[in-house]
């Protein structure tokens, strides 16, 4: 009888303690259901007043400021435009207004006046820019045309959803009633209802046979596939054709203002696919100026019967502009008068694109010479021209290297050639080379680490030219004249033997000539070679060359090989 007992308790023990983990199991299974409601609750609501859905992306919780609606106007902050829209989005302290630029759009709106100016053309709309709680507001809902939206504002659910009108978009019917999830997990929360019959955006498929949507609501979440019918694409993308299909290969064709472009007429050169000639510049009165002509015309028609683009220089030209530019770029309308001189030109000589060429600038303009090309570029992208932007290694000097900031120049131009060249220039009171390898190399680099450009947007500038340095005695420079580079071997005596720097990537000769020493880092084809391997190795955007005539004729066959144009 007691083996009994005991038998039947120790069974009646075992059935509670299986009841007790039954039981912690469920309150456990409970427990996690309460939380993964809890956290997607949080999740989806973490909003303000309105819900900001921006191209199918719930951006709400990443909002600076609160929305502001009034009749109907819907005002962003101006920091959440330059967070979505605009991040280089700026005041303009000279006209109390607010300028933005979006793709191929430059607008202007005031804080009185319910006008916008677009691309230079007036239009009246039903709001002004504001400002409330020492914050910038922009009526975004009058602003559609600047960032290429579709805005729609939907009371019922609290959702402002705003789409890109240049991203592709599809839509789908619903095939019979459902519910909309915020997850394809098993339990997950309902963050709408659809109707059989209405539509949702699709924004992507899943792999587990669900597809993630936007309701006629606003609100994003997932349906099963097969209660979706009838998928269109209502619009596709717009994408951006490039002008130049693979590599760039693009000349300098300088002649000074006062000459005119030079009879290319009958001749043709290998390989290239843009020419650059010096048509444009500001003179010491800060005035624009044109030196084409008929023999500019002539030109231009040569270059394409040739096939090539046209990117004419524009310069600040000459000594003692420093003073001039810095005015230029440090007035909105002066910078905004530039440009449609700029923009004016292209149209009336039926160009391709534009080639900016300021150097010699003050250190404390740099933003503001941003400014001249973030709001020059739109411009110019309006009517299909390129803009590209002429920059110094990152090192050296306040006035001819510290005055760009490439990071932004190389993210807004199409665009940014590193002149890769006087290393040692015309002002070095020590002799040496005009473009090593090794500090061409260093340079490329930190463009693309540093500097953060694209890859692809980076043009390396190489020079067709030398200098032929002279010392005294005490190895003091006397002169270093420029030596093109099929004049360099008449420069150097019979019997001299070149030597090679593998440093430099370059040949090298020294000579005594009348009690001095000569000095030259010769720019060769094998140098040349050199410098075009970095292209390559780096995926940059092409090759442009300083400048026409000065090159050894061989030069063109061997870029075209290796830049496989």
């Amino acid at each position: 009888m007691n083996g009994k007992r005991i038998t039947r308790e120790n069974v009646q023990k075992k059935k509670k303690k299986i009841l007790k983990v039954f039981f912690c199991i469920i309150i456990f299974i409970v427990l996690m259901i309460s939380a993964l409601i809890a956290n997607e609750y949080i999740i989806l609501d973490k909003n303000k007043t309105m819900n900001l859905v921006i191209n199918n992306k719930n951006v709400t919780s990443n909002l600076k400021k609160d929305i502001i609606i009034e009749d109907d106007i819907i005002y962003l902050s101006k920091q959440d435009i330059g967070n979505f829209f605009d991040k280089y989005i700026y005041e303009d302290p000279e006209n109390n207004q607010i300028v933005t630029t979006y793709n191929n759009k430059i607008a202007t709106i005031g804080f009185e006046n319910n006008v916008i100016n677009i691309n230079n053309s007036q239009k009246n709309i039903y709001a002004h820019a504001i400002k409330a709680n020492d914050t910038i507001y922009l009526p975004i809902s009058e602003m559609k045309d600047v960032y290429g939206i579709e805005i729609d504002k939907i009371d019922s659910t609290k959702v402002i959803t705003m789409d890109s009108i240049e991203n592709e978009q599809k839509k789908a019917t619903v095939a019979k009633n459902s519910s909309i999830k915020s997850s394809t997990k098993f339990i997950s929360k309902t963050v709408d209802r659809v109707e059989k019959g209405s539509y949702v955006v699709v924004i992507s498929e899943t792999e587990n046979g669900y597809t993630r949507v936007r309701t006629e609501n606003g609100k994003i979440g997932y349906i099963k596939s097969n209660k979706l019918t009838n998928q269109i694409t209502v619009r596709e993308d717009i994408e951006e054709k490039k002008q130049i299909e693979g590599k760039v290969n693009l000349v300098w064709d300088y002649f000074s203002e006062v000459a005119s472009a030079p009879d290319r007429s009958n001749t043709s050169i290998d390989g290239v696919n843009v020419v650059s000639p010096s048509f444009f510049y500001i003179d010491e009165n800060g005035e624009y100026n044109e030196n084409v002509g008929q023999a500019g015309e002539n030109y231009i028609n040569w270059a394409h019967s040739n096939g090539y683009k046209v990117w004419p220089m524009v310069s600040n030209a000459g000594e003692g502009m420093l003073s001039v530019t810095s005015e230029i770029m440090n007035s909105f309308n002066k910078r905004q008068e530039l440009i449609e001189n700029i923009v004016n030109s292209c149209i009336k000589y039926d160009l391709d694109g534009i080639n900016i060429d300021f150097e010699n600038m003050k250190k404390e303009d740099i933003d503001l010479y941003s400014r001249f090309i973030i709001e020059l570029t739109p411009r110019l992208k309006e009517i299909g021209m390129v803009t590209s932007v002429d920059v110094t290694a990152p090192d050296g000097s306040e006035t001819w290297s510290q005055c760009f900031d490439r990071h932004v120049i190389g993210d807004v131009a199409d665009y940014i050639i590193f002149m890769a060249y006087d290393e040692y220039g015309a002002s070095s009171n020590k002799s040496g080379t005009t473009a090593g390898f090794d500090w061409i190399e260093l340079g490329v680099i930190k463009f693309i680490e540093t500097e953060e450009i694209e890859t692809e947007k980076i043009i390396l500038g190489i020079p067709f030219y030398t200098r032929v340095w002279t010392e005294d005695s005490e190895g003091k420079v006397i002169s270093n004249p420029a030596i093109p580079m099929n004049r360099i071997d008449s420069n150097i005596p019979e019997g001299i033997e070149k030597q090679w720097d593998d440093k430099l990537k370059q040949n090298y000769v020294e000579f005594e000539n009348n009690g001095n020493i000569k000095k030259i880092w010769i720019e060769d084809l094998e140098s040349i070679k050199e410098k075009l391997s970095l292209i390559s190795k780096y995926k940059l955007g092409g090759v442009a060359s300083w400048e026409k005539d000065m090159e050894d004729e061989n030069v063109w066959q061997l870029i075209k090989e290796l830049l496989q144009i």
